[in-house]
Order: C-alpha cells, then sequence, then structure tokens
C-alpha cells in the first residue's frame, strides 16, 4: 500500500477501516483500533464478518455503495453494539495507487454521540466567542459614563451638609466602581501562557488550600489522583485560574457545605479542537451540590451567566477561554447531588 496514504489515515481522528474486494480487513488506524477495541494485527486478512458482530446492515451499504461506485452515507447503523455513522467511500473514488485494493472500501466511522459532541464543542466556542466580542464592545462604552457618575457624586459628597446622606453617594460611588472592576474584567487582554512542564497536582493542591481557607469549616475537598501521569506542559497560573474558578464556583454553590473531589487520568485517543491525539490528561472537579439549572446548561460558558444572585457570570467564561489557549476543552454534566466539570489537555 502506498506508504503516505496510509501515513495520512494514522493521523485522523475518525476511526477507518479498510477493506480490500473481498470484503476482508486490510487495514485499521489507531481510532478504529481504539473505537472497536481491536488491533490492526488481528484483524488484517480476516473477512469482516469475523472482525466484527452485526455487520449485516453494514454489508448492505457496502454493496450498495460499490454497485453505484458512490459515496454512501448510513447516518445511523448498528455495529459491534455501538451507534455509529459510516461514510462508504469506494478505493477507485479516491484515485490511490492501491493495486493491491483494487474494488475495496474504505469505511469511515463516527460514534453519534461523539459527531453530537464535537457539533456542541464547535457551536459552544463560536457562540462564546461572539459573544465575549459583543460584551468587550459594550465594556468599552459603559466605562466612559461610569467615570463621571463617580465624579459626579464625589463632588455631590462634598456639598452635602447632613452626612447621613454622604451614605447614599457612598453606594453610588461603590456600584460604580464594581461595576468598573466588572468591564475591566471584560476588558482584560489574551495573554499567551507561559509554557512550562509542570505536576498538575501541585497545581491542584494549591488550588484546594486556596479554597479551604476560603471555606473552612463545613468543606471537605478529597483527592483521587493517578500518581502515574507524566508532566504536562503549560502555564502554571492559568490552569491555576481555571481550576479555581471550577472549584470555588463548586463549593459557592454548596454554600460551602458539602464534599467536592478532584480526580485524574490520562485518556487515549481524543479529539480535542478538532485534532486527534494520541493521549490526553483529564482533570475533574465533583461536587455533590445541587447542580447546575437546566435552563443554564445551554449557556453555562457564557459571559455574564450564572446561577447565583451574587455572582458575575464571569469565571467559567475565563476558564474556558484559559483551557481554549492550551488546546484543550472544558465539558460538563450535572444533576441534583453531583456536578463533574471536566478539563481534556494534551499530552504533547
Amino acid at each position: 500500500m502506498a506508504t503516505s496514504f496510509l501515513g495520512g489515515l494514522e493521523q485522523l481522528a475518525t476511526a477507518v477501516v479498510l477493506l480490500d474486494q473481498q470484503l476482508n480487513v486490510a487495514h485499521l488506524n489507531p481510532a478504529a483500533e481504539e473505537l472497536f477495541s481491536v488491533g490492526d494485527k488481528n484483524a488484517v486478512s480476516h473477512p469482516l464478518q469475523d472482525v466484527f458482530v452485526d455487520t449485516k446492515g453494514l454489508v448492505d451499504a457496502i454493496g450498495h455503495a460499490i454497485s453505484t461506485n458512490t459515496n454512501y452515507t448510513v447516518p445511523e447503523l448498528a455495529c459491534c453494539r455501538l451507534h455509529l455513522r459510516c461514510t462508504i467511500t469506494p478505493l477507485k473514488q479516491l484515485g490511490q495507487p492501491l493495486s493491491e485494493l483494487d474494488g475495496g472500501v474504505l469505511l469511515e466511522f463516527q460514534t453519534i454521540d461523539h459527531s453530537l459532541r464535537l457539533a456542541r464543542e464547535a457551536q459552544m466556542l463560536e457562540q462564546t466567542e461572539a459573544n465575549r466580542m459583543l460584551l468587550r464592545n459594550l465594556a468599552h462604552e459603559v466605562k466612559n459614563p461610569l467615570g463621571g457618575i463617580r465624579g459626579a457624586a464625589q463632588l455631590l459628597e462634598h456639598e452635602l451638609d447632613k452626612p447621613s446622606l454622604r451614605e447614599y453617594t457612598q453606594v453610588v460611588i461603590q456600584e460604580a466602581d464594581r461595576l468598573a472592576s466588572l468591564m475591566d474584567q471584560l476588558l482584560e487582554p489574551e495573554r499567551e501562557p507561559n509554557l512550562d512542564q509542570l505536576n498538575v497536582h501541585e497545581v491542584l493542591e494549591r488550588v484546594r488550600g486556596i479554597v479551604l481557607a476560603e471555606f473552612p469549616r463545613d468543606l471537605r475537598i478529597q483527592r483521587d489522583y493517578d500518581t502515574s501521569l507524566p508532566l504536562l506542559v503549560g502555564d502554571k497560573e492559568q490552569l491555576m485560574q481555571a481550576a479555581l474558578n471550577i472549584a470555588r464556583n463548586a463549593a459557592q454553590a454548596m454554600g460551602g457545605r458539602g464534599e467536592i473531589s478532584f480526580r485524574t487520568r490520562i485518556s487515549r485517543q481524543v479529539t480535542l479542537m478538532k485534532k486527534r491525539h494520541r493521549l490526553a490528561l483529564t482533570i475533574q472537579v465533583i461536587d455533590n451540590g445541587p447542580g447546575v439549572s437546566p435552563e443554564l446548561h445551554d449557556k453555562i460558558f457564557y459571559p455574564l451567566v450564572t446561577g447565583r444572585d451574587n455572582g458575575h457570570g464571569l469565571g467559567l467564561t475565563i476558564t474556558q477561554k484559559l483551557i481554549k489557549q492550551h488546546d484543550g476543552i472544558v465539558e460538563f454534566d450535572s444533576e441534583p447531588g453531583r456536578t463533574c466539570f471536566t478539563i481534556i489537555l494534551p499530552l504533547k
């Protein structure tokens, strides 16, 4: 087989299986090995039906693609106890110099859940970036009159005869300062990560110490670390800020009473930001609080979206931005009694 062609398949994020004209397996890329839990060496030269189970629908679809010599996509397919989407491409369509596979086909698989997750991830990142730009423009417009309001309140305070009236001007000044601080956060420029090797558990231990200092009475933070993890290349301060925002949100949502768990693991064959990585580091922050309100699930990472009366709704937005700068993603799932935020970072 053409080495360059097969080398390209190795880099694909989706699972690819090559079949010869007799529908024997000719090659599986690493993503396919991971998806179907079968090694390339164990599958090659064996009939498709012997390697995979529940293949009748797949074989019928392959027959259609070969007979029409056109690409054919099966949007939903049950195969190997998986719910899959499969695109079948006759190798003649690719024009590749694979004489030994004349009449064969290329199968490209995606799990339905995986496809939906990638679509949601792309939509969320695009929407968040659009909202961030909108808010930056709005913040510029808000800061100018805030300065005037604060200055006028200070001048008015000096002209008031009754000290009791000055508490009202103090409210104006304090609220103007609070809004100005909020605008500054929205306008904060993105700083490129200062990359260096780091131990992620040292980062999490610092976060643990800060959160326990803020909520010293009835909060417990459990550790579930994989101590065999390799060093991560990243910005220590940025990653600490990202994890701290999540952990602090969890503690505040529980009113400082409950349990949080820090969990680290290795993930294999992970797609992040449309790129395939053989290894990734997974950090999970799990709490047993009330959970995220269902109406916030689709917009939890948007700026100024918060479930707390006194929250400003920037913590998770900043976390997502910092993790994105490390080519990673942030996900979450939540129900009453268990909320889990997951940070996934590529190991390079």
